[in-house]
């Protein structure tokens, strides 16, 4: 019983975890102004060149995001400040 409920705890923490990423993905990866921003064309050379195989890409409000296969092919969703092209969260 109390392997369960540690189990359960640990279960839990990690949802949130999960959660509090997802979370806040709703904010926008900068504030710089959209002159600044790199091309979607760009965001997703940066991405391949770091070993990604991009499917789809778009920037949306403020956030680049890139849906691609990662070097072991499991999707991936990349979150990239449009300015600079790094990642700044994955799902």
């Amino acid at each position: 019983m109390r392997y369960t409920t540690i189990a359960l705890a640990a279960a839990a923490i990690m949802a949130g975890a999960v959660t509090a990423q997802a979370s806040s993905l709703g904010r926008p990866c900068t504030t710089a102004p959209q002159s600044q921003w790199l091309s979607v064309e760009a965001l997703k050379a940066k991405a391949e060149a770091q070993g990604y195989k991009v499917q789809k890409a778009k920037i949306a409000k403020s956030c680049g995001e890139i849906y691609a296969l990662d070097r072991n092919n499991a999707r991936t969703e990349l979150f990239v400040d449009p300015t600079s092209g790094e990642i700044v969260a994955k799902e």
